[in-house]
């Protein structure tokens, strides 16, 4: 992949360190996202003063290899308590876990 695609990592740093593999969600500044009943809306990128927000897309949990694609800390380090626990409940919503 040529291009950064941010992503929320939510398996613990444990697993990611021992297995080299992160699961999580991707997210995006596409528009066409606010109308998207999955897709959370968790802000502006810290450090720009304007632009479009950030897309938690709950509907596609991926897992990849971290180190093999150079994976980096995204610019907004850490969703605030309220959004994450808003992309968890739906992300549940979807896969029903027992």
């Amino acid at each position: 992949m040529r291009d950064v695609h941010p992503f929320l990592v939510l398996s613990p740093q444990a697993f990611n360190q021992r297995t080299s593999l992160v699961i999580g969600l991707p997210m995006t500044t596409a528009d066409y996202n606010a109308d998207n009943p999955f897709a959370v809306a968790v802000g502006v990128i810290k450090g720009r003063k304007a632009g479009p927000p950030c897309y938690v897309l709950c509907h596609q949990p991926k897992s990849f290899d971290w180190r093999l694609r150079g994976g980096a800390q995204h610019p907004m380090k850490k969703l605030t308590d309220a959004h994450f626990a808003e992309v968890l409940a739906l992300l549940n919503q979807i896969i029903q876990p027992a």
